[in-house]
């Protein structure tokens, strides 16, 4: 993993970051083809390099000593928005589809945008008909340059190597190429007020030489606007190299210390073969007698049938400990069984009882009714009772008045 990691990172010394920026990064998974997987635990950087001696670009990011991105950018490229702060592009090349996650709507706009500047440079660079700079931006770059020489006498710059100058040359050639329209409208305004003043018959030759001295004024003043943009853009891409360079510094660092580390084990394990082959020696000078050795020979194998049918024992009761695990597992399943039908059992039973003592009620409640009945029925042939003798009575009296009726009639 780790000279995978240094590779990668001493190629990024002669590769220029022209845009970096913060954001998750997630890749989709391989085998569903829909979840995402996060490829970093934070927000990471995320940075686009220009390769100038394959000339192309690749968007790289790196959590701590991981390369989780490395897609080289095609025309065919497409990143897609599809949320407000969630973006993602297909790299055939790596046969899978990156992800970023950034903080707010901005960055991702300022990424969808770059990535689309970076397409247009690399289907140029393609069709073979790269941006050239105007050459007034060329002068102003090379008059620039001058001037921050005689300017900055500081360590910053006297120790720049080779391959940084390089890196500030190709900055300057795509600062020329992003400003480019600009550049070539305010050539030609220039070009038009030179033209005006060469073209005038009637003025005399102190104005026109003072009309050139304005036309390079005008120059010398845009040249120096340039030139500060360049000057920033130098000042971050310096910086990004400074830091690419303590992370190759601690890179190699570790993998020195590894090395050393390696170096002790190797001399360590020497040191014990040295001492093997020793005691080795020694033994063979004690194993001289034919006799011992043929006596340590049988000894040795009896140790390896000791060992062997201890192998065997052990073997068996390991057998006969899975035999009782498994009838451990059927008791526990069993007591879990007996368990539940115990409660069950207890819930019938106290359902019984409930039923049990609601019949008995319900046995009181019927006897008291029949008890009660039986009193009304005694009750009622009481009264049906006393009811016929009051009739029978009334009867007699009926017929005592009519028989006095009757006496009172024949009288």
């Amino acid at each position: 993993m780790m000279p995978a990691v240094y590779m990668l990172k001493a190629k990024t010394l002669w590769e220029q970051p022209i845009f970096t920026t913060k954001a998750h990064v997630f890749q989709i998974d391989p085998e569903t083809k829909k979840n995402w997987i996060p490829a970093s635990k934070s927000a990471v950087s995320v940075s686009y390099y220009y390769d100038t001696t394959r000339n192309t670009y690749r968007i790289i990011s790196v959590d701590g000593s991981k390369a989780i991105v490395n897609s080289t950018i095609t025309p065919g490229m497409t990143f897609t928005k599809t949320s407000q702060k969630f973006g993602q592009w297909s790299d055939p090349r790596a046969n899978t589809v990156y992800g970023l996650g950034f903080s707010s709507e901005q960055d991702l706009q300022k990424f969808i945008e770059k990535f689309k500047e970076v397409k247009e440079m690399t289907r140029q660079v393609v069709n073979q008909t790269p941006p050239i700079p105007p050459s007034t931006n060329q002068n102003s770059t090379s008059q620039v340059n001058g001037n921050e020489e005689s300017h900055s006498s500081s360590s910053k710059h006297a120790n720049s190597s080779q391959p940084r100058q390089f890196l500030h040359h190709r900055s300057s050639s795509l600062s020329a190429m992003q400003g480019s329209d600009t550049s070539s409208k305010q050539d030609a305004n220039l070009r038009e007020r030179r033209n005006s003043f060469n073209s005038s018959p009637n003025n005399s030759s102190n104005n026109a030489s003072e009309s050139q001295l304005k036309y390079e004024n005008d120059r010398l003043k845009l040249a120096l606007a340039q030139s500060s943009t360049n000057a920033k853009k130098w000042e971050v891409e310096l910086q990004t190299l400074k830091n690419n360079n303590s992370r190759l510094t601690a890179a190699l660092q570790e993998s020195t210390t590894n090395v050393e580390e390696w170096k002790k084990q190797l001399a360590a394990y020497k040191e014990e073969s040295a001492k093997m082959k020793k005691k080795i020696v020694e033994l063979e000078k004690r194993q001289s007698g034919s006799e011992q050795v043929a006596a340590l020979q049988t000894e040795l194998q009896q140790l390896t049938e000791r060992l062997e049918r201890v192998q065997l024992d052990n073997q068996d009761k390991q057998d006969e400990i899975n035999q009782l695990s498994l009838r451990m597992s059927e008791l526990s399943a069993r007591e879990t069984q007996s368990s539940t039908l115990q409660s069950r059992c207890k819930k019938l039973e106290d359902e019984n009882d409930h039923l049990k003592l609601k019949v008995e009620d319900l046995q009181r409640q019927l006897t008291e009714r029949n008890m009660s009945h039986d009193q009304e029925n005694s009750e009622l042939l009481r009264l049906e009772d006393q009811l016929g003798n009051k009739v029978t009575e009334l009867y007699e009296i009926h017929e005592q008045i009519i028989s006095l009726i009757r006496k009172e009639s024949h009288s």
